[in-house]
């Protein structure tokens, strides 16, 4: 299957429509979901992100069945809104907006500020990333002779944005901390705490075969995602190879750093960080095709798309 801009817009509205199912998990209608999943992101966390995460958790705190209710609405919202072309931009703009505050508020910056941000754990934060995929695919409105149409194509700066992604994991990888062997086997083994036995085994086979690697293993990794970063700037072939690098290197930390997001434990809000940075990976091979449009769509007006949101609360 050719994968086009269009069909990664609807993979983002599916990975939407999930975070919307699990945000439905009986575990999140109570105070658990603001006191064990939102209050933790603030650990270690400089006070001007410790603030804010704490400060969204206790506002849920007041009203925890109606914030995950809503919470839950809006995402599904957005899932369904990019499934649909007619309401595709407003829900890449909802998605720029709510991803940035789940970045903030849910996910403390996903430990950028703190400095811990390792991809293999889940930096720099699934949230950070939507909200990027949305705006490397907001559609152009390109005249016609009769009528204007949307089109479809990955933005121009995507590469670079691949490029600071991987770069920037790479330094986060090689500062104190999380630039050992010990770092890196540890961060296995701890993913292996509350994981069914599969995955567990897993993570067990892989940090022992790890453990005693020396300075090769962090060393490395950083070149590895230096390079996945940097080749994301090339074209043709290359591209495209560094483009499945990186997704098969993202995949092995969504399962060894990630435990697969933890879908298993009833509280995970979303599939980690690594399930995105698959989807882009596909937005790079497609930024690597050529620059025309991979479709269009006629281009709704501006009262079509607000009537189109009104629709469902007036039935």
């Amino acid at each position: 299957m050719r994968v086009t801009a269009r069909k990664i817009q609807i993979a983002l509205g599916l990975l939407w429509l999930l975070d919307g199912a699990l945000q439905l998990q009986p575990s999140m209608f109570g105070p658990g979901f603001a006191n064990q999943i939102i209050a933790p992101t603030a650990d270690g966390q400089p006070a001007f992100v410790a603030g804010g995460v704490h400060w969204a958790a206790a506002l849920i705190l007041t009203h925890p069945v109606g914030f995950d209710v809503a919470f839950a609405l809006i995402q599904i919202a957005l899932g369904i809104g990019l499934l649909l072309p007619a309401t595709t931009r407003l829900a890449l703009a909802g998605s720029i907006g709510w991803a940035l505050g789940v970045w903030y508020f849910g996910e403390g910056l996903g430990g950028v500020a703190s400095g811990h941000a390792m991809m293999l754990t889940g930096g720099p934060g699934a949230a950070l990333l939507y909200a990027v995929l949305a705006v490397a695919l907001w559609p152009r409105i390109v005249p016609r002779e009769r009528r204007s149409s949307l089109s479809f194509a990955v933005a121009r700066w995507f590469p670079p944005a691949w490029a600071a992604l991987w770069v920037g994991s790479a330094i986060f990888n090689a500062l104190p901390g999380q630039n050992s062997s010990a770092a890196i086997v540890e961060a296995i083994n701890t993913n292996a705490d509350d994981a069914p036995g599969w995955l567990a085994a897993i993570d067990h086979h892989v940090s022992s075969a790890l453990t005693g690697s020396s300075w090769w293993l962090p060393v490395g990794l950083v070149a590895l995602q230096f390079a996945i970063g940097i080749g994301g700037l090339a074209h043709g072939r290359l591209k495209a190879a560094v483009a499945w690098t990186g997704a098969l290197l993202s995949l092995g930390f969504w399962v060894v750093g990630q435990s697969v997001g933890e879908l298993y434990s009833g509280t995970a809000t979303d599939p980690s960080t690594a399930i995105v940075v698959v989807i882009f990976a596909a937005a790079l091979m497609v930024s690597a095709q050529a620059r025309t449009p991979d479709s269009t769509y006629p281009a709704p007006s501006v009262e079509a798309q607000l009537a189109s949101v009104r629709a469902p609360a007036g039935r």
